[in-house]
Protein backbone atom coordinates (compact mmCIF):
# COMPACT_ATOMS: atom_id res chain seq x y z
CA UNK A 1 0.00 0.00 0.00
CA UNK A 2 1.24 3.48 -0.94
CA UNK A 3 0.37 6.51 1.16
CA UNK A 4 1.18 10.14 0.33
CA UNK A 5 2.31 12.02 3.44
CA UNK A 6 3.01 15.43 1.89
CA UNK A 7 2.85 17.11 -1.53
CA UNK A 8 4.62 20.19 -2.82
CA UNK A 9 3.43 20.90 -6.34
CA UNK A 10 3.75 17.55 -8.09
CA UNK A 11 6.52 16.39 -5.74
CA UNK A 12 5.34 13.61 -3.42
CA UNK A 13 6.58 12.43 -0.03
CA UNK A 14 5.23 8.98 0.68
CA UNK A 15 5.46 5.57 2.31
CA UNK A 16 5.17 2.29 0.46
CA UNK A 17 4.24 -0.74 2.56
CA UNK A 18 5.70 -4.06 1.37
CA UNK A 19 6.03 -7.56 2.76
CA UNK A 20 9.73 -6.79 3.41
CA UNK A 21 9.20 -3.46 5.16
CA UNK A 22 8.13 0.13 4.58
CA UNK A 23 9.92 2.15 1.89
CA UNK A 24 10.17 5.88 2.55
CA UNK A 25 9.85 7.78 -0.73
CA UNK A 26 11.35 9.40 -2.73
CA UNK A 27 13.95 6.65 -2.72
CA UNK A 28 17.09 5.70 -4.64
CA UNK A 29 17.51 1.94 -5.18
CA UNK A 30 21.10 0.68 -4.97
CA UNK A 31 21.89 -1.45 -8.02
CA UNK A 32 23.19 -4.97 -7.43
CA UNK A 33 22.75 -6.45 -10.90
CA UNK A 34 23.87 -10.00 -10.07
CA UNK A 35 22.79 -9.89 -6.38
CA UNK A 36 25.91 -7.92 -5.43
CA UNK A 37 26.88 -4.25 -5.51
CA UNK A 38 29.95 -3.91 -7.72
CA UNK A 39 32.94 -2.74 -5.68
CA UNK A 40 33.00 -5.38 -2.91
CA UNK A 41 30.07 -3.87 -1.02
CA UNK A 42 28.28 -6.24 1.37
CA UNK A 43 24.69 -6.22 2.56
CA UNK A 44 25.96 -5.10 5.98
CA UNK A 45 27.55 -2.14 4.21
CA UNK A 46 24.24 -1.35 2.50
CA UNK A 47 22.48 -1.12 5.85
CA UNK A 48 25.26 1.08 7.25
CA UNK A 49 24.99 3.59 4.39
CA UNK A 50 21.20 3.86 4.60
CA UNK A 51 20.05 1.68 1.70
CA UNK A 52 16.30 1.05 1.65
CA UNK A 53 15.92 -1.00 -1.55
CA UNK A 54 18.33 -3.21 -3.49
CA UNK A 55 17.76 -3.81 -7.21
CA UNK A 56 18.79 -6.95 -9.08
CA UNK A 57 18.49 -8.09 -12.68
CA UNK A 58 16.20 -10.91 -13.83
CA UNK A 59 18.05 -11.73 -17.05
CA UNK A 60 21.52 -11.81 -15.47
CA UNK A 61 20.44 -13.96 -12.51
CA UNK A 62 18.60 -16.31 -14.87
CA UNK A 63 21.83 -16.78 -16.83
CA UNK A 64 24.01 -17.13 -13.73
CA UNK A 65 23.61 -18.81 -11.23
CA UNK A 66 20.07 -19.60 -12.45
CA UNK A 67 16.78 -18.60 -10.82
CA UNK A 68 15.99 -22.28 -10.07
CA UNK A 69 19.19 -22.44 -8.00
CA UNK A 70 18.23 -19.30 -6.08
CA UNK A 71 14.73 -20.67 -5.43
CA UNK A 72 16.21 -23.91 -4.02
CA UNK A 73 18.33 -21.76 -1.70
CA UNK A 74 15.26 -19.94 -0.37
CA UNK A 75 14.99 -16.93 -2.69
CA UNK A 76 17.05 -13.84 -3.32
CA UNK A 77 16.67 -12.34 0.17
CA UNK A 78 18.06 -15.45 1.83
CA UNK A 79 20.66 -15.98 -0.93
CA UNK A 80 22.26 -12.55 -0.54
CA UNK A 81 21.39 -12.15 3.18
CA UNK A 82 19.25 -9.02 2.77
CA UNK A 83 15.99 -8.62 4.68
CA UNK A 84 14.79 -5.33 3.18
CA UNK A 85 12.90 -4.78 -0.09
CA UNK A 86 14.34 -5.98 -3.41
CA UNK A 87 13.10 -4.89 -6.83
CA UNK A 88 13.92 -7.09 -9.81
CA UNK A 89 13.80 -5.63 -13.28
CA UNK A 90 12.15 -7.85 -15.85
CA UNK A 91 14.87 -8.46 -18.40
CA UNK A 92 13.10 -6.01 -20.70
CA UNK A 93 16.01 -3.58 -20.73
CA UNK A 94 18.22 -6.35 -22.12
CA UNK A 95 15.88 -6.36 -25.12
CA UNK A 96 17.39 -2.91 -25.73
CA UNK A 97 20.96 -3.30 -24.45
CA UNK A 98 21.62 -6.71 -26.07
CA UNK A 99 20.22 -5.62 -29.42
CA UNK A 100 22.83 -7.63 -31.32
CA UNK A 101 22.00 -10.82 -29.42
CA UNK A 102 18.17 -10.91 -29.57
CA UNK A 103 15.13 -11.30 -31.79
CA UNK A 104 11.75 -9.87 -30.74
CA UNK A 105 8.55 -11.82 -31.50
CA UNK A 106 4.96 -11.50 -30.23
CA UNK A 107 5.48 -14.47 -27.89
CA UNK A 108 8.61 -12.91 -26.38
CA UNK A 109 12.31 -12.41 -27.05
CA UNK A 110 14.93 -14.90 -28.15
CA UNK A 111 18.33 -14.09 -26.64
CA UNK A 112 21.80 -15.36 -27.14
CA UNK A 113 23.44 -15.49 -23.71
CA UNK A 114 26.20 -12.92 -23.33
CA UNK A 115 28.01 -15.41 -21.06
CA UNK A 116 28.18 -18.66 -23.04
CA UNK A 117 26.19 -18.00 -26.23
CA UNK A 118 23.38 -20.45 -25.42
CA UNK A 119 19.90 -19.71 -26.72
CA UNK A 120 17.43 -18.24 -24.21
CA UNK A 121 13.75 -17.43 -24.63
CA UNK A 122 12.04 -14.93 -22.36
CA UNK A 123 8.45 -13.77 -22.67
CA UNK A 124 6.07 -12.22 -20.13
CA UNK A 125 5.31 -15.57 -18.49
CA UNK A 126 8.96 -16.61 -18.31
CA UNK A 127 9.97 -13.25 -16.82
CA UNK A 128 7.29 -13.54 -14.14
CA UNK A 129 8.32 -17.14 -13.40
CA UNK A 130 11.97 -16.17 -13.01
CA UNK A 131 11.08 -13.22 -10.75
CA UNK A 132 8.76 -15.45 -8.72
CA UNK A 133 11.64 -17.91 -8.25
CA UNK A 134 13.84 -15.01 -7.13
CA UNK A 135 11.00 -14.02 -4.73
CA UNK A 136 11.72 -10.30 -4.99
CA UNK A 137 9.49 -7.78 -3.25
CA UNK A 138 8.61 -5.96 -6.48
CA UNK A 139 8.66 -7.54 -9.94
CA UNK A 140 8.74 -5.45 -13.09
CA UNK A 141 6.54 -6.28 -16.07
CA UNK A 142 8.28 -7.57 -19.19
CA UNK A 143 8.45 -4.85 -21.84
CA UNK A 144 10.40 -3.67 -24.83
CA UNK A 145 12.49 -0.53 -24.39
CA UNK A 146 12.61 1.08 -27.86
CA UNK A 147 15.50 3.36 -28.74
CA UNK A 148 14.91 7.09 -28.29
CA UNK A 149 15.91 7.36 -31.96
CA UNK A 150 13.29 4.83 -33.18
CA UNK A 151 10.69 6.11 -35.65
CA UNK A 152 7.05 6.69 -34.72
CA UNK A 153 5.73 3.63 -36.53
CA UNK A 154 8.12 1.29 -34.73
CA UNK A 155 7.48 2.88 -31.33
CA UNK A 156 3.69 2.65 -31.77
CA UNK A 157 3.83 -1.09 -32.57
CA UNK A 158 6.33 -1.70 -29.74
CA UNK A 159 4.18 0.07 -27.14
CA UNK A 160 1.07 -1.85 -28.21
CA UNK A 161 2.98 -5.12 -27.81
CA UNK A 162 4.28 -4.00 -24.38
CA UNK A 163 0.64 -3.43 -23.33
CA UNK A 164 -0.34 -6.92 -24.48
CA UNK A 165 2.67 -8.31 -22.61
CA UNK A 166 1.57 -6.45 -19.45
CA UNK A 167 -1.80 -8.22 -19.49
CA UNK A 168 0.04 -11.56 -19.72
CA UNK A 169 2.39 -10.55 -16.88
CA UNK A 170 -0.50 -9.63 -14.57
CA UNK A 171 -2.32 -12.88 -15.29
CA UNK A 172 0.80 -15.00 -14.76
CA UNK A 173 1.77 -13.23 -11.55
CA UNK A 174 -1.70 -13.85 -10.12
CA UNK A 175 -1.31 -17.54 -10.96
CA UNK A 176 2.19 -17.75 -9.47
CA UNK A 177 1.25 -15.95 -6.24
CA UNK A 178 -1.43 -18.60 -5.71
CA UNK A 179 0.92 -21.59 -5.97
CA UNK A 180 1.78 -23.55 -2.86
CA UNK A 181 5.56 -23.55 -3.42
CA UNK A 182 5.85 -19.82 -4.25
CA UNK A 183 8.24 -18.22 -1.75
CA UNK A 184 6.77 -14.69 -1.82
CA UNK A 185 3.03 -14.94 -2.37
CA UNK A 186 2.73 -11.15 -1.90
CA UNK A 187 5.05 -10.22 -4.75
CA UNK A 188 4.05 -6.89 -6.28
CA UNK A 189 3.92 -5.96 -9.97
CA UNK A 190 4.90 -2.62 -11.53
CA UNK A 191 3.93 -1.83 -15.13
CA UNK A 192 6.19 0.17 -17.45
CA UNK A 193 5.28 3.17 -19.59
CA UNK A 194 7.10 3.39 -22.93
CA UNK A 195 6.88 5.63 -25.99
CA UNK A 196 10.40 6.96 -26.65
CA UNK A 197 10.24 10.78 -26.98
CA UNK A 198 6.71 10.90 -28.44
CA UNK A 199 4.68 12.69 -25.77
CA UNK A 200 1.29 11.71 -27.19
CA UNK A 201 2.23 8.00 -27.31
CA UNK A 202 3.52 8.26 -23.74
CA UNK A 203 0.31 9.89 -22.52
CA UNK A 204 -1.96 7.34 -24.18
CA UNK A 205 0.15 4.44 -22.90
CA UNK A 206 0.08 5.89 -19.37
CA UNK A 207 -3.72 6.04 -19.50
CA UNK A 208 -3.94 2.49 -20.84
CA UNK A 209 -1.66 0.84 -18.27
CA UNK A 210 -3.29 2.79 -15.42
CA UNK A 211 -6.41 0.71 -16.11
CA UNK A 212 -4.55 -2.43 -14.99
CA UNK A 213 -4.66 -1.26 -11.34
CA UNK A 214 -1.10 -2.39 -10.56
CA UNK A 215 0.99 -1.86 -7.42
CA UNK A 216 3.11 0.82 -9.10
CA UNK A 217 4.10 2.30 -12.45
CA UNK A 218 7.48 2.92 -14.04
CA UNK A 219 8.58 5.21 -16.82
CA UNK A 220 11.10 3.33 -18.94
CA UNK A 221 13.03 4.11 -22.09
CA UNK A 222 14.57 7.37 -20.85
CA UNK A 223 18.26 8.13 -20.28
CA UNK A 224 18.95 6.06 -23.41
CA UNK A 225 20.19 8.79 -25.72
CA UNK A 226 17.75 11.69 -25.44
CA UNK A 227 18.77 15.03 -23.88
CA UNK A 228 18.01 15.86 -20.24
CA UNK A 229 15.53 18.49 -21.39
CA UNK A 230 13.70 15.91 -23.54
CA UNK A 231 13.56 13.60 -20.52
CA UNK A 232 12.12 16.32 -18.28
CA UNK A 233 9.54 17.22 -20.93
CA UNK A 234 8.43 13.58 -21.25
CA UNK A 235 8.08 13.36 -17.46
CA UNK A 236 5.96 16.52 -17.41
CA UNK A 237 3.74 15.10 -20.15
CA UNK A 238 3.48 11.55 -18.77
CA UNK A 239 3.44 11.52 -14.95
CA UNK A 240 0.07 13.36 -14.65
CA UNK A 241 -1.58 10.47 -16.53
CA UNK A 242 -0.29 7.81 -14.11
CA UNK A 243 -2.18 7.15 -10.84
CA UNK A 244 -1.10 9.68 -8.22
CA UNK A 245 -2.00 7.19 -5.48
CA UNK A 246 0.56 4.65 -6.71
CA UNK A 247 4.36 5.00 -6.69
CA UNK A 248 6.03 6.26 -9.88
CA UNK A 249 9.46 4.86 -10.79
CA UNK A 250 11.85 6.51 -13.28
CA UNK A 251 14.03 3.65 -14.50
CA UNK A 252 17.80 3.99 -14.87
CA UNK A 253 18.01 7.65 -13.86
CA UNK A 254 20.35 9.24 -12.98
CA UNK A 255 22.55 12.11 -11.86
CA UNK A 256 21.77 13.99 -8.64
CA UNK A 257 20.35 16.81 -10.79
CA UNK A 258 18.16 14.31 -12.70
CA UNK A 259 16.81 13.03 -9.38
CA UNK A 260 15.97 16.50 -8.07
CA UNK A 261 14.21 17.34 -11.35
CA UNK A 262 12.42 13.97 -11.31
CA UNK A 263 11.14 14.42 -7.75
CA UNK A 264 9.78 17.86 -8.68
CA UNK A 265 7.83 16.18 -11.50
CA UNK A 266 6.26 13.52 -9.26
CA UNK A 267 8.73 10.59 -9.31
CA UNK A 268 9.07 8.36 -6.22
CA UNK A 269 11.62 5.67 -7.16
CA UNK A 270 14.99 5.99 -8.92
CA UNK A 271 17.88 3.67 -9.76
CA UNK A 272 21.12 4.14 -11.65
CA UNK A 273 24.57 2.55 -11.96
CA UNK A 274 26.29 5.99 -11.90
CA UNK A 275 27.32 6.02 -8.22
CA UNK A 276 28.87 2.54 -8.37
CA UNK A 277 30.32 2.76 -11.89
CA UNK A 278 31.78 6.23 -11.38
CA UNK A 279 33.04 5.30 -7.93
CA UNK A 280 35.03 2.38 -9.32
CA UNK A 281 36.82 4.88 -11.58
CA UNK A 282 37.56 7.40 -8.83
CA UNK A 283 34.78 9.83 -9.81
CA UNK A 284 33.08 10.98 -6.61
CA UNK A 285 29.92 12.95 -5.90
CA UNK A 286 29.93 15.77 -3.36
CA UNK A 287 27.53 18.60 -2.68
CA UNK A 288 30.13 20.93 -4.21
CA UNK A 289 30.49 19.08 -7.50
CA UNK A 290 32.05 15.89 -8.82
CA UNK A 291 35.74 15.22 -8.19
CA UNK A 292 38.19 12.85 -9.92
CA UNK A 293 40.65 11.39 -7.44
CA UNK A 294 43.07 10.49 -10.22
CA UNK A 295 43.85 14.21 -10.62
CA UNK A 296 47.36 15.02 -9.43
CA UNK A 297 46.13 17.80 -7.11
CA UNK A 298 44.86 15.15 -4.68
CA UNK A 299 48.24 13.41 -4.27
CA UNK A 300 49.04 15.27 -1.02
CA UNK A 301 45.44 16.05 -0.02
CA UNK A 302 44.87 14.75 3.52
CA UNK A 303 41.21 15.91 3.65
CA UNK A 304 38.33 13.43 3.38
CA UNK A 305 36.46 13.09 0.07
CA UNK A 306 33.89 15.52 1.48
CA UNK A 307 34.14 17.43 4.76
CA UNK A 308 31.26 16.55 7.07
CA UNK A 309 30.27 13.39 5.17
CA UNK A 310 29.38 10.48 7.47
CA UNK A 311 30.25 7.65 5.05
CA UNK A 312 32.79 4.95 6.05
CA UNK A 313 35.40 6.39 3.66
CA UNK A 314 35.16 10.01 4.80
CA UNK A 315 35.08 9.16 8.50
CA UNK A 316 38.52 7.56 8.31
CA UNK A 317 40.52 8.02 5.11
CA UNK A 318 42.07 10.87 3.12
CA UNK A 319 41.77 11.69 -0.56
CA UNK A 320 45.51 11.08 -0.89
CA UNK A 321 45.28 7.56 0.53
CA UNK A 322 42.23 6.56 -1.52
CA UNK A 323 43.91 8.00 -4.64
CA UNK A 324 46.97 5.86 -3.90
CA UNK A 325 44.79 2.75 -3.56
CA UNK A 326 43.10 3.44 -6.88
CA UNK A 327 46.39 4.00 -8.69
CA UNK A 328 47.79 0.82 -7.11
CA UNK A 329 44.65 -1.01 -8.29
CA UNK A 330 43.85 -2.10 -4.73
CA UNK A 331 40.19 -3.15 -4.43
CA UNK A 332 39.87 -1.21 -1.18
CA UNK A 333 40.12 2.02 -3.17
CA UNK A 334 37.15 1.09 -5.38
CA UNK A 335 35.19 -0.14 -2.38
CA UNK A 336 35.65 3.11 -0.43
CA UNK A 337 34.69 5.22 -3.45
CA UNK A 338 31.55 3.17 -4.13
CA UNK A 339 30.55 3.35 -0.46
CA UNK A 340 30.95 7.13 -0.52
CA UNK A 341 28.90 7.57 -3.70
CA UNK A 342 26.06 5.32 -2.52
CA UNK A 343 26.04 7.06 0.85
CA UNK A 344 25.87 10.40 -0.99
CA UNK A 345 22.87 9.25 -3.06
CA UNK A 346 21.05 7.67 -0.09
CA UNK A 347 21.70 10.76 2.04
CA UNK A 348 20.55 13.03 -0.82
CA UNK A 349 17.22 11.17 -0.83
CA UNK A 350 16.94 11.53 2.95
CA UNK A 351 17.49 15.28 2.63
CA UNK A 352 14.88 15.45 -0.16
CA UNK A 353 12.36 13.63 2.07
CA UNK A 354 13.12 15.98 4.97
CA UNK A 355 12.70 19.02 2.72
CA UNK A 356 9.32 17.71 1.51
CA UNK A 357 8.27 17.02 5.12
CA UNK A 358 9.08 20.65 5.93
CA UNK A 359 7.49 22.16 2.77
CA UNK A 360 10.81 23.55 1.51
CA UNK A 361 11.68 21.23 -1.38
CA UNK A 362 11.70 24.02 -3.99
CA UNK A 363 14.21 25.99 -1.93
CA UNK A 364 16.30 22.86 -1.24
CA UNK A 365 16.39 21.88 -4.93
CA UNK A 366 17.56 25.37 -5.98
CA UNK A 367 20.23 25.42 -3.28
CA UNK A 368 21.54 21.94 -4.18
CA UNK A 369 21.66 22.58 -7.92
CA UNK A 370 23.62 25.78 -7.32
CA UNK A 371 25.93 24.05 -4.85
CA UNK A 372 26.62 20.98 -7.01
CA UNK A 373 27.19 23.17 -10.09
CA UNK A 374 27.95 20.49 -12.68
CA UNK A 375 26.26 17.36 -11.34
Amino acid sequence: MYRILKQEGRAKRGEFQTVHGVIQTPVFMNVGTVAAIKGAVSTEDLKQIGTQVELSNTYHLHVRPGDAVIKKLGGLHKFMVWDKPILTDSGGFQVFSLAGLRKIKEEGVYFQSHVDGRRIFMGPEESMQIQSNLASTIAMAFDECPSSKADREYVTASVERTTRWLARCKSEMKRLNGLEDTINKQQMLFGINQGAVFADIRREHAKRISEFDLDGYAIGGLAVGETHQEMYYILEETVPYLPVDKPTYLMGVGTPANILEGVERGVDFFDCVYPTRNGRHGHLYTRFGKINLFNAKYELDDAPIEEGCGCPACRTYSRAYIRHLLKAKEMLGMRLCVLHNLYFYNHLMEEIRNALDENRFGEYKKQMLESMKIL
